[in-house]
Protein backbone atom coordinates (compact mmCIF):
# COMPACT_ATOMS: atom_id res chain seq x y z
CA UNK A 1 0.00 0.00 0.00
CA UNK A 2 1.68 3.33 -0.92
CA UNK A 3 2.35 5.85 1.73
CA UNK A 4 -0.23 8.21 1.90
CA UNK A 5 0.78 11.87 0.59
CA UNK A 6 -1.14 13.25 3.93
CA UNK A 7 1.86 11.52 6.15
CA UNK A 8 4.74 12.60 3.53
CA UNK A 9 3.46 16.10 3.58
CA UNK A 10 3.14 16.27 7.41
CA UNK A 11 6.97 14.90 7.68
CA UNK A 12 8.03 17.87 5.57
CA UNK A 13 6.22 20.37 7.62
CA UNK A 14 6.26 19.33 10.78
CA UNK A 15 9.80 16.97 11.03
CA UNK A 16 7.72 13.97 12.02
CA UNK A 17 4.96 11.93 11.37
CA UNK A 18 2.87 8.27 12.56
CA UNK A 19 2.29 5.13 10.77
CA UNK A 20 -0.20 3.51 12.46
CA UNK A 21 -0.61 -0.75 12.62
CA UNK A 22 2.84 -0.99 10.51
CA UNK A 23 3.91 -3.88 12.33
CA UNK A 24 0.71 -6.34 13.24
CA UNK A 25 0.37 -6.43 17.46
CA UNK A 26 1.85 -10.43 17.16
CA UNK A 27 4.56 -8.70 15.48
CA UNK A 28 5.36 -6.39 18.54
CA UNK A 29 4.69 -9.03 20.81
CA UNK A 30 7.01 -11.39 19.27
CA UNK A 31 9.78 -8.74 19.42
CA UNK A 32 8.48 -8.11 22.79
CA UNK A 33 9.26 -11.75 24.06
CA UNK A 34 12.43 -11.81 21.63
CA UNK A 35 14.27 -9.58 24.04
CA UNK A 36 12.78 -10.00 27.04
CA UNK A 37 14.74 -13.12 26.49
CA UNK A 38 17.69 -11.67 25.53
CA UNK A 39 17.34 -9.63 28.57
CA UNK A 40 17.49 -13.03 30.55
CA UNK A 41 20.39 -14.94 29.03
CA UNK A 42 22.03 -12.30 27.23
CA UNK A 43 22.16 -8.93 29.15
CA UNK A 44 23.85 -6.73 27.13
CA UNK A 45 24.32 -2.46 29.17
CA UNK A 46 24.33 0.18 27.86
CA UNK A 47 24.35 2.75 30.09
CA UNK A 48 26.55 3.36 32.96
CA UNK A 49 23.77 2.62 35.59
CA UNK A 50 25.38 0.97 39.11
CA UNK A 51 22.44 1.92 41.27
CA UNK A 52 20.58 -1.58 41.43
CA UNK A 53 17.36 0.12 42.96
CA UNK A 54 17.06 2.04 39.76
CA UNK A 55 14.44 -0.21 37.45
CA UNK A 56 16.95 -0.01 34.39
CA UNK A 57 20.03 -1.46 35.80
CA UNK A 58 17.68 -4.51 35.38
CA UNK A 59 16.68 -3.86 32.22
CA UNK A 60 19.02 -1.44 30.50
CA UNK A 61 18.29 -0.70 26.85
CA UNK A 62 20.41 -2.84 24.26
CA UNK A 63 22.61 -0.68 21.69
CA UNK A 64 23.02 -1.81 18.23
CA UNK A 65 21.70 -5.90 18.31
CA UNK A 66 21.40 -6.00 15.38
CA UNK A 67 25.07 -6.54 14.92
CA UNK A 68 24.83 -9.57 16.95
CA UNK A 69 20.85 -10.45 16.57
CA UNK A 70 18.98 -11.57 13.43
CA UNK A 71 16.13 -10.35 14.64
CA UNK A 72 16.95 -7.09 14.74
CA UNK A 73 18.46 -6.70 11.64
CA UNK A 74 15.66 -8.27 9.92
CA UNK A 75 13.57 -5.29 11.59
CA UNK A 76 15.82 -2.66 10.62
CA UNK A 77 15.85 -3.42 7.01
CA UNK A 78 11.83 -4.16 7.02
CA UNK A 79 11.01 -3.34 3.36
CA UNK A 80 7.80 -1.44 5.20
CA UNK A 81 10.54 0.94 6.85
CA UNK A 82 12.14 1.60 4.26
CA UNK A 83 9.13 1.89 1.95
CA UNK A 84 8.21 4.62 4.01
CA UNK A 85 11.47 6.33 4.70
CA UNK A 86 12.58 6.23 0.92
CA UNK A 87 8.89 8.13 0.19
CA UNK A 88 9.08 10.77 2.57
CA UNK A 89 12.70 11.54 2.23
CA UNK A 90 12.94 11.12 -1.62
CA UNK A 91 15.76 8.77 -1.69
CA UNK A 92 16.50 5.46 0.31
CA UNK A 93 18.23 5.59 3.28
CA UNK A 94 20.96 3.70 4.62
CA UNK A 95 20.60 1.70 7.86
CA UNK A 96 22.71 3.17 11.03
CA UNK A 97 21.48 1.82 14.44
CA UNK A 98 19.06 -0.03 16.30
CA UNK A 99 18.05 0.10 20.05
CA UNK A 100 15.49 -1.36 22.58
CA UNK A 101 14.16 0.25 25.48
CA UNK A 102 12.18 -1.51 28.12
CA UNK A 103 11.52 1.39 30.32
CA UNK A 104 9.75 -0.79 33.30
CA UNK A 105 7.49 0.57 36.10
CA UNK A 106 9.34 3.84 37.41
CA UNK A 107 11.84 4.04 35.34
CA UNK A 108 12.85 7.55 34.22
CA UNK A 109 12.53 9.14 30.72
CA UNK A 110 14.85 10.76 28.51
CA UNK A 111 15.43 14.54 28.50
CA UNK A 112 14.85 16.11 25.48
CA UNK A 113 17.44 16.06 22.49
CA UNK A 114 18.06 15.76 19.20
CA UNK A 115 19.40 12.40 17.26
CA UNK A 116 21.93 14.51 15.10
CA UNK A 117 24.12 15.79 18.46
CA UNK A 118 24.93 12.36 18.39
CA UNK A 119 24.63 10.95 14.83
CA UNK A 120 26.62 14.40 12.58
CA UNK A 121 25.45 12.91 9.96
CA UNK A 122 27.13 14.98 6.95
CA UNK A 123 25.94 16.63 4.89
CA UNK A 124 21.66 16.67 5.58
CA UNK A 125 20.57 14.42 8.99
CA UNK A 126 19.75 11.28 10.16
CA UNK A 127 15.84 9.42 10.70
CA UNK A 128 14.62 7.83 13.30
CA UNK A 129 12.20 4.89 12.71
CA UNK A 130 10.52 4.58 16.55
CA UNK A 131 8.18 1.65 16.88
CA UNK A 132 6.09 1.01 19.99
CA UNK A 133 5.97 -2.24 21.01
CA UNK A 134 3.62 -1.71 24.20
CA UNK A 135 1.17 0.58 24.60
CA UNK A 136 2.50 3.97 25.17
CA UNK A 137 0.64 6.99 26.75
CA UNK A 138 1.59 9.79 29.27
CA UNK A 139 1.54 7.27 32.34
CA UNK A 140 3.90 5.05 31.30
CA UNK A 141 5.67 7.32 29.54
CA UNK A 142 5.42 8.08 25.76
CA UNK A 143 7.81 9.84 23.53
CA UNK A 144 7.05 13.60 23.41
CA UNK A 145 7.83 15.63 20.28
CA UNK A 146 8.66 19.14 19.31
CA UNK A 147 6.43 19.71 16.40
CA UNK A 148 8.46 22.51 14.02
CA UNK A 149 12.00 22.06 15.12
CA UNK A 150 13.24 19.67 12.15
CA UNK A 151 14.38 23.16 10.81
CA UNK A 152 16.65 24.24 13.45
CA UNK A 153 20.43 23.52 13.69
CA UNK A 154 21.91 21.12 16.94
CA UNK A 155 20.94 22.83 20.07
CA UNK A 156 24.11 23.68 22.48
CA UNK A 157 23.39 20.99 25.07
CA UNK A 158 22.46 22.48 29.22
CA UNK A 159 22.81 19.60 31.84
CA UNK A 160 19.73 17.68 32.64
CA UNK A 161 17.67 16.59 36.26
CA UNK A 162 18.91 13.33 36.08
CA UNK A 163 16.30 12.92 39.19
CA UNK A 164 13.65 12.45 35.67
CA UNK A 165 16.43 11.49 32.94
CA UNK A 166 18.93 8.83 32.67
CA UNK A 167 20.82 10.94 30.56
CA UNK A 168 22.27 14.53 31.85
CA UNK A 169 22.37 16.39 29.29
CA UNK A 170 19.22 17.97 27.21
CA UNK A 171 18.19 21.52 25.55
CA UNK A 172 16.16 24.33 26.07
CA UNK A 173 12.90 25.11 24.24
CA UNK A 174 12.09 29.19 24.33
CA UNK A 175 8.51 30.48 24.55
CA UNK A 176 5.64 29.17 21.74
CA UNK A 177 7.64 26.00 21.64
CA UNK A 178 6.00 23.09 23.91
CA UNK A 179 6.41 18.84 23.62
CA UNK A 180 3.50 17.12 22.75
CA UNK A 181 2.76 13.80 23.58
CA UNK A 182 2.27 11.06 20.78
CA UNK A 183 0.02 8.10 22.62
CA UNK A 184 0.88 4.76 20.00
CA UNK A 185 -0.24 1.63 20.14
CA UNK A 186 1.68 -1.87 19.87
CA UNK A 187 2.88 -1.84 15.55
CA UNK A 188 2.82 2.01 15.40
CA UNK A 189 5.91 3.29 13.96
CA UNK A 190 6.54 7.36 14.63
CA UNK A 191 9.64 8.50 11.59
CA UNK A 192 11.18 11.92 12.88
CA UNK A 193 13.79 13.73 11.48
CA UNK A 194 16.80 13.64 13.12
CA UNK A 195 16.69 17.78 14.10
CA UNK A 196 13.32 17.50 16.04
CA UNK A 197 13.37 18.00 19.32
CA UNK A 198 11.94 15.23 20.97
CA UNK A 199 12.42 13.14 24.59
CA UNK A 200 9.96 11.63 27.29
CA UNK A 201 8.99 11.57 30.68
CA UNK A 202 9.27 8.56 33.43
CA UNK A 203 7.00 5.59 33.55
CA UNK A 204 4.86 6.44 36.49
CA UNK A 205 2.88 3.22 36.15
CA UNK A 206 3.53 0.78 39.06
CA UNK A 207 3.00 -2.39 36.38
CA UNK A 208 3.19 -1.39 33.00
CA UNK A 209 6.15 -1.59 30.62
CA UNK A 210 6.73 0.82 27.91
CA UNK A 211 8.64 -1.24 25.48
CA UNK A 212 10.17 0.76 21.99
CA UNK A 213 12.28 -0.73 18.78
CA UNK A 214 14.19 2.13 17.73
CA UNK A 215 16.45 2.44 14.15
CA UNK A 216 18.12 5.16 13.41
CA UNK A 217 19.01 6.04 9.60
CA UNK A 218 21.04 8.59 7.15
CA UNK A 219 19.40 10.41 4.31
CA UNK A 220 20.49 8.62 1.27
CA UNK A 221 22.75 11.85 0.10
CA UNK A 222 25.27 11.80 3.45
CA UNK A 223 28.47 10.97 2.85
CA UNK A 224 29.92 10.92 6.55
CA UNK A 225 28.50 9.76 10.63
CA UNK A 226 30.26 9.67 13.30
CA UNK A 227 32.69 6.59 13.81
CA UNK A 228 30.51 4.88 16.61
CA UNK A 229 27.90 4.18 14.12
CA UNK A 230 29.95 2.25 11.60
CA UNK A 231 29.28 0.10 9.87
CA UNK A 232 26.39 1.42 7.91
CA UNK A 233 24.21 -0.74 5.52
CA UNK A 234 22.56 -0.27 2.72
CA UNK A 235 18.74 -1.33 2.77
CA UNK A 236 19.02 -4.75 1.96
CA UNK A 237 21.69 -5.66 4.59
CA UNK A 238 24.67 -4.80 2.78
CA UNK A 239 27.66 -3.47 3.74
CA UNK A 240 28.74 0.27 2.73
CA UNK A 241 31.92 2.50 2.89
CA UNK A 242 30.90 5.42 4.66
CA UNK A 243 33.09 8.79 5.88
CA UNK A 244 33.52 9.16 9.32
CA UNK A 245 31.99 12.85 11.12
CA UNK A 246 33.53 14.99 14.06
CA UNK A 247 32.08 15.18 16.94
CA UNK A 248 32.06 19.15 18.08
CA UNK A 249 31.16 22.26 16.00
CA UNK A 250 29.58 24.95 16.42
CA UNK A 251 25.89 24.60 18.07
CA UNK A 252 22.64 26.22 17.71
CA UNK A 253 21.21 29.17 20.44
CA UNK A 254 18.19 30.78 20.38
CA UNK A 255 17.74 34.73 20.19
CA UNK A 256 14.89 36.86 19.40
CA UNK A 257 14.40 38.79 16.27
CA UNK A 258 11.17 40.63 16.05
CA UNK A 259 9.65 39.28 18.86
CA UNK A 260 10.39 35.60 17.53
CA UNK A 261 12.89 33.27 18.51
CA UNK A 262 15.39 32.06 16.11
CA UNK A 263 17.40 29.43 15.89
CA UNK A 264 21.07 30.48 14.82
CA UNK A 265 24.15 28.73 15.20
CA UNK A 266 27.12 30.23 17.80
CA UNK A 267 29.52 32.49 16.09
CA UNK A 268 28.30 31.85 12.43
CA UNK A 269 26.81 34.34 9.79
CA UNK A 270 23.40 34.78 10.04
CA UNK A 271 22.57 33.58 6.31
CA UNK A 272 22.83 29.93 8.15
CA UNK A 273 20.07 31.08 10.67
CA UNK A 274 17.17 28.94 10.50
CA UNK A 275 13.76 30.28 11.84
CA UNK A 276 11.54 27.63 13.59
CA UNK A 277 8.32 27.01 12.52
CA UNK A 278 5.70 27.27 15.62
CA UNK A 279 2.97 24.16 15.57
CA UNK A 280 -0.68 25.46 14.15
Amino acid sequence: MPVPATNISEFARQGYTLARGLFSLDEAQELREHFLWINREHRRVSDNITDERDPLAKYPRVGQPHRWDETSLNWLIDPRLNEWMTAILGREPYAAQTMFYYKPPGARGQALHQDQFYLRVEPGTCVAAWMAVDRCDEANGCLFVVPGTHDIPVLCTVDADTDVSFVNDTVELPPGFEPIPLVMDPGDVLFFNGQLVHGSYPNSTSDRFRCAMIGHYIVGEAEAVAKWYHPILRMDGSEIDFGASERGGPCGVWVDRDGEPVAVLEGVETRLEHRSRRRT
